[in-house]
Formats: structure tokens, C-alpha cells, sequence
């Protein structure tokens, strides 16, 4: 072969090997490209969904009617109370006696100890007390945490541990099995005597009574008087009163805004059909629900911004959501009691007090659930309402239940 021949074929060659690799990069560029629409496919699909799924809410639970339906809540609500009043079973809401006939009128003066027995602790609260001028002078609280091997023992092994750390007060949430259904009280004295302790128990009451007088979940409490409630059989008491713990996180009604999460949600728990109220509006469930609503609609990861922003949008309807109802419960008890309308009494204030890490921590919760209210029953009587945040109050509340006998 000649030289320029070999050259001619040499270049043929090199021209070859251009073009294959010419190829390869084209073909890499097309396997980058259709990744990268395949990447925003994807991305739009997500953006889509995630707006559908807002968009769904809105219509369903954010809707421009949300206060008339929020004002038929406050009426289903006032007629359950009045049945729960009238008979035992009457009701979803249970409206328990609480035979908490007196509370604490700000004249109580001394040293008093409450326990609030926990799910895995015992909170121990010292308490020290001045007149109404003074008030609450000191306060001092302990938290020990309760063995394994006790929470499940028997109960003389129970409370010889609490009386042992110092107890007073003791309440719910456990699965030992050999005391449970027995006088805590009873129980509690005796192995406070066997300590050798200077105390006696005074008062055993539900945490939310406890924040009324000064949990988990949702509940609420409120001061009755003995002539409404057609199921108290007993003796008139002297103040005429009666606080009610109302169980109302068990509150149910057609004018709910239930979605199809709430009914999945409702499903999953140990407890379907129970506290269908409570899984609306309280912490434990909020994130859950908006976990469900993504799980059943679509899995979003490697999100963008704006689906993200989305994503913050839904968290807000369904707090806001819970905002609301919390707020329209409040008024379902005023309504009740006749507070929410305009008093006769010059300068009368109703006060809510109300514990809890969503209402202490989640702003945006709290502000909703105050302009709510102050939107349902209008301006002039919202300035007779005043919401106060009653930290510990249900471990305080018993303290102060204890000098209110």
C-alpha cells in the first residue's frame, strides 16, 4: 500500500472513530436529557398532586362556610352536654361527677404536696401558698421516673416506691395488674402509714379537673350547677356547684368535617370509633393525619420549594382545623352556662384555662383557637373572655383542690 493511500486510510479511520465517538456522546447527552425531563416529569407530577391534595382540603375542611359549620358543632355539642347530664350513657360525652363541689378561692394559705402519676414517672409538686394577695409563693417540682419491673407489679410494690419518694396524689395510665380497679386512695394511705409519713390523702382528681381548679389528649372541664345535672341522686352540696369532667374527646357529630385520613386514621388506632374528636383537634394526632393524607395520595421526597411550601400549607389546615373546633368546644360549654352573651354583671370575666404542649408551644394553634372564639361570639362579648395558659396546672390544681375542701 502506498503512503498516500495509508493516509487516506488512516483518515477514514480517525474520521471513523470520530463519529463513533460523536455518537457516544450524543447518546449520552440523550439518556442525560430524558433523565433530566423524566426528573421534571416526576417533579410536575408531585407539584400536581401535592396542589390536588390542597386544594381537596381547602374544599373540605378550609371552606369560606367553616363558621356556620363551626356553629353547628357548638350546637351538637351543648345538646350532648345536656344529655350526658340527664342520664349515665346518654351521651358520648360522659360528663362525669367529679364531687369537686367547692374550688380554691385565693384565700388558701400553707404547705401542700401533690403527685401526678404518669404513664412512665411520678411528678412530686410542693406547693406553698399565701393569701389572695400574695398567691402561689413557691413552688417546687420533683420527677422520678418508675421502674419497668414495678409498672407492672403489684401494687403494694407500687406505692411503697411512690410513698418512699414522697406522695400524695395519684391518678392513671397503668397496667398492674393486681390493683387496677382498686381504691387509689385507700391504697396510697395505707402505704403512706407504713412509711412512716406525716400526710394523709386529701383529694384524688382527674388532670383536667386539676387544670380547671388551678393532659394528654384532650379533655375539658367546667363548673356545673347541681340543679342541671338530672343524674346527681346525692345531697345538694353547700356551694350548689359541681365540677364535670366532660371526656369530651369521645364528642361526636354528624357536623364533624371528617375527610377520608381522619376515617383511615380512626381505623389504624387502638381505640376506632372512640375519642373521634380528640383525633382532630389534639397533638398527638395533627402530624399523623397530614402523614396519612401523603401516604395515601402520594410519596413525596427530594421535593422542590414550592412543593414544600405545599406541603406547609396542609399543616396549617389541619392545625387550623383543630384550632377551631377546639374553639368551637369552648363555646359549646359557655353556650351551656349561658356566658356567651352579654353579662348583666358589670366587669364579669369567664376565664379558660388551658394546659398543654400544643397550645404552649404551637403559636400559630393558639392564635387561631383565641380569634376563632372571638369570632364566633363577636367583639363586645369577646372582651369578657379571657384564655390563660395554666402551666402544670393540673399537678398546681390539685394542690390547691386540697385547702379547697
Amino acid at each position: 500500500m502506498d503512503r498516500n493511500r495509508w493516509l487516506c486510510v488512516k483518515s477514514e479511520k480517525a474520521k471513523l472513530r470520530k463519529v463513533v465517538v460523536c455518537a457516544t456522546v450524543i447518546g449520552a447527552c440523550t439518556e442525560a436529557a430524558a433523565a433530566a425531563v423524566h426528573r421534571n416529569v416526576r417533579k410536575c407530577q408531585r407539584w400536581g398532586r401535592a396542589v390536588e391534595i390542597l386544594k381537596e382540603l381547602e374544599e373540605k375542611i378550609a371552606k369560606p362556610t367553616w363558621k356556620l359549620k363551626l356553629k353547628l358543632v357548638v350546637h351538637a355539642m351543648n345538646v350532648e352536654m345536656h344529655a350526658g347530664l340527664a342520664s349515665e350513657g346518654g351521651s358520648k360525652l360522659k360528663m362525669l361527677i367529679t364531687y369537686v363541689a367547692k374550688l380554691p378561692t385565693g384565700n388558701e394559705e400553707g404547705l401542700y404536696y401533690a403527685l401526678d402519676l404518669g404513664g412512665t414517672n411520678v411528678r412530686m409538686l410542693r406547693v406553698q401558698l399565701g393569701d389572695k394577695d400574695v398567691g402561689i409563693i413557691s413552688q417546687e417540682i420533683t420527677e422520678v421516673s418508675i421502674p419497668p419491673n414495678l409498672m407492672v407489679g403489684t401494687s403494694d410494690e407500687l406505692f411503697d416506691y411512690i410513698a418512699a419518694e414522697l406522695g400524695k396524689f395519684a391518678a392513671q395510665r397503668f397496667s398492674s395488674v393486681s390493683w387496677f380497679g382498686q381504691y387509689v386512695v385507700a391504697e396510697l394511705t395505707k402505704v403512706i402509714q407504713r412509711q412512716g409519713l406525716d400526710m394523709c390523702v386529701t383529694a384524688l382528681v382527674n388532670d383536667t379537673v386539676g387544670t380547671l381548679a388551678g393532659g394528654t389528649g384532650t379533655n375539658a372541664a367546667y363548673v356545673e350547677r347541681v340543679p342541671a345535672i338530672q343524674k346527681w341522686h346525692g345531697p345538694l352540696p353547700d356551694s350548689g356547684d359541681m365540677a364535670i369532667n366532660m371526656e369530651w374527646g369521645n364528642f361526636r357529630s354528624s357536623h364533624l368535617p371528617l375527610t377520608e385520613y381522619d376515617c383511615a386514621l380512626d381505623a389504624e388506632s387502638l381505640n376506632p370509633s372512640d375519642q373521634i374528636f380528640e383525633k382532630m383537634t389534639s397533638g398527638l394526632y395533627l402530624g399523623e393525619i397530614v402523614r396519612i393524607v401523603f401516604q395515601y395520595k402520594c410519596e413525596i421526597s427530594d421535593t422542590s420549594l414550592e412543593v414544600r411550601k405545599v406541603v406547609v400549607e396542609i399543616c396549617n389546615i389541619i392545625a387550623t382545623r383543630g384550632a377551631r373546633l377546639s374553639a368551637a368546644g369552648i363555646l359549646g360549654i359557655l353556650k351551656k352556662l349561658g356566658k356567651d352573651t352579654i353579662s348583666e354583671v358589670v366587669g364579669q370575666k369567664n376565664v379558660i384555662a388551658m394546659d398543654g404542649g400544643l397550645f404552649e408551644h404551637y403559636t400559630e394553634y393558639t392564635e387561631c383557637l383565641e380569634n376563632t372564639l372571638k369570632e364566633l361570639v363577636g367583639e363586645d362579648i369577646s372582651e369578657s373572655i379571657i384564655i390563660e395558659h395554666s402551666n402544670d396546672g393540673s399537678g398546681i390544681g390539685a394542690a390547691l383542690l386540697i385547702t379547697a375542701k
